[in-house]
């Protein structure tokens, strides 16, 4: 086992309701929906113990149970461990409240690094990987892909890529869709790591913004962290991955586990 990854935890957020996807989420959470016959939940539980990850969190609101009851089982069938939190007010409030709940139970139980991905993304499990070997926190830039208005995009000040031109350090001047897409670096695509030692400034931030609004997303803390902290934005460079917000994202998506698996 890579010891970077003894203590790591995969931080799932899966609490949304998914009103896009009906009625496919009609009565599962998008986690729950199955691709090939597994679930999008099992799918990047699954990638991440490729990575070495075997401890897990995972954000449950809209039909909770029924995350609870899968993650049971996949302890069971992958000898993992998994804490399911809830969030009881799912329904009016947004990522950056089921951050939250995640990160400061980190930091109250003096927890370790943690990835932090959407729920309802697939991604070339690679991807994983290369977040998982940073030794910084990090976020996961999409360079290749065609930006467009609903592209979460980000603008970074001071980019210094390595010699690979995989990962960049630098400053984030501004993030979200409505960035002038020219002048974007690229997408930020649901996936990030957190260091241990982030976490605590990362959690002051993330209060800031629930308290600011509680439906912001937590993408939006990451800016304030960018400032105070060094943060390394990897590149996809190609890889590829997706979010299930629509129905053309969930079509996509069964195309890209159909590539990605066969």
């Amino acid at each position: 086992m890579n010891s970077r990854c003894d203590n790591m935890i995969g931080v799932i957020l899966a609490a949304g309701m998914g009103t896009r996807l009906m009625p496919l989420t009609k009565d599962i959470p998008k986690a729950l929906l199955k691709i090939n016959n597994v679930t999008l939940l099992e799918r990047m539980i699954k990638n991440c113990i490729q990575a070495d990850i075997t401890k897990f969190i995972i954000i449950v609101g809209y039909n909770g149970e029924k995350v609870e009851k899968l993650s049971k089982s996949l302890e069971d069938k992958y000898n993992i461990k998994i804490k399911t939190i809830r969030n009881e007010k799912y329904d009016i409030t947004n990522t950056s409240v089921s951050t939250y709940l995640a990160s400061t139970y980190i930091e109250k139980e003096d927890l370790d690094d943690f990835i932090l991905v959407n729920g309802d993304n697939v991604v070339d499990p690679l991807i994983i990987k290369r977040i998982v070997e940073t030794d910084n926190t990090s976020m996961i830039i999409d360079n290749y892909k065609q930006l467009n208005e609903e592209s979460f995009k980000l603008i970074i000040d001071n980019e210094s890529f390595n010699d690979d031109k995989t990962i960049s350090n630098g400053v984030i001047n501004s993030i979200g869709k409505e960035l002038n897409i020219p002048k974007s670096s690229g997408e930020f695509i649901g996936l990030s790591k957190l260091i241990k030692s982030d976490i605590n400034d990362f959690n002051k931030f993330l209060n800031e913004s629930i308290n600011e609004d509680p439906q912001n997303y937590y993408d939006f803390s990451f800016k304030d962290l960018s400032e105070v902290k060094t943060i390394d934005f990897v590149l996809t460079n190609g890889l590829k991955w997706s979010e299930i917000d629509d129905h053309n994202d969930w079509e996509y998506a069964q195309k890209l586990i159909d590539e990605l698996e066969n």
